[in-house]
């Protein structure tokens, strides 16, 4: 089981009762700081999100059971107050828990169902091989995405690729997504689609720049759909970093490389993941 595996049986089963940030990651052999880090760019979510929902989820089931009071089943969700747990349920499924405890049924509501643990293992993921990397200046466009909502990192790619080939000072045909600033407790991390110029006058308005040292990096491929690569980077992140005796290096997070191998088109062929590693 991935290191992110074992965070999510930890949380699985603990949930109902508060849980800490160290726990978690003594449970999944991981700093605090890499957990949080990687549980939002692997899962989609943050840890604090992820907990909220499930409690919230099984307080859905609890209410349209009907045998509880809802200031029983809030105070089992751990919320001290009928007034905290209503503005909390309210926001997690857009209805009241009288509601729910009335209609006597979930179907409407969209749940937090628990993940699943076991994604990577009919993954085939080859070896890393290790690259040292010149300083690389990026220019492109960045947004600022939700790890639950990264449904607009697509179309952040098609205004991008409006300019890509055409950018002043770009060098070669490789694309880059870069992310970085990433922030488990607000849940949060910046994607940048760009290219690598050599200067940075005549940008294409909206675009920034990023300045990435020279640093090594373990190089791995995910192949197939675009969509999964996230079951590619919790091998990497959840699996094959732990067990390396290496360490992430400060930034970026993990940069994906585009180049012949992937039809922008179809979203198939070979994306490079490259994962920053402490001399």
């Amino acid at each position: 089981m991935s290191a992110i595996g074992r965070a999510v049986w930890f949380i699985e089963s603990h949930f109902a009762r508060d849980i800490s940030l160290d726990e978690i990651a003594g449970a999944a052999g991981l700093s605090r700081f890499h957990l949080s880090r990687v549980f939002g760019l692997v899962t989609g979510r943050s840890i604090s999100a992820y907990i909220r929902g499930r409690r919230l989820s099984d307080a859905a089931y609890a209410l349209a059971d009907g045998s509880l009071s809802i200031l029983s089943v809030a105070l089992e969700a751990g919320y001290n107050s009928h007034e905290a747990f209503t503005r909390a349920f309210r926001d997690q499924f857009g209805v009241t828990p009288e509601t729910v405890r009335k209609q006597r049924h979930v179907r409407n509501i969209e749940l937090m169902e628990p993940l699943r643990m076991d994604d990577t293992r009919l993954l085939k993921i080859d070896p890393p091989r290790f690259e040292d990397s010149p300083p690389l200046l990026l220019a492109g466009l960045a947004e600022t995405c939700a790890y639950s909502r990264t449904e607009g990192i697509p179309s952040l790619w098609q205004r991008f690729n409006r300019h890509f080939g055409n950018i002043a000072g770009q060098k070669g045909d490789i694309a880059y997504g870069v992310c970085t600033q990433s922030n488990g407790e607000a849940g949060t991390f910046r994607y940048m689609a760009a290219a690598d110029v050599s200067e940075i006058d005549d940008l294409p308005e909206g675009f920034s720049t990023l300045k990435l040292p020279k640093q090594r990096y373990a190089v791995f491929l995910h192949r197939g759909h675009i969509s999964a690569i996230a079951k590619t980077a919790d091998h990497v992140f959840g699996t094959w970093l732990p067990e390396s005796g290496l360490q992430h290096g400060e930034t970026p997070d993990l940069i994906e490389r585009y180049d012949e191998r992937f039809d922008p088109h179809s979203g198939m062929g070979v994306v490079e993941l490259w994962i920053p590693i402490k001399s």
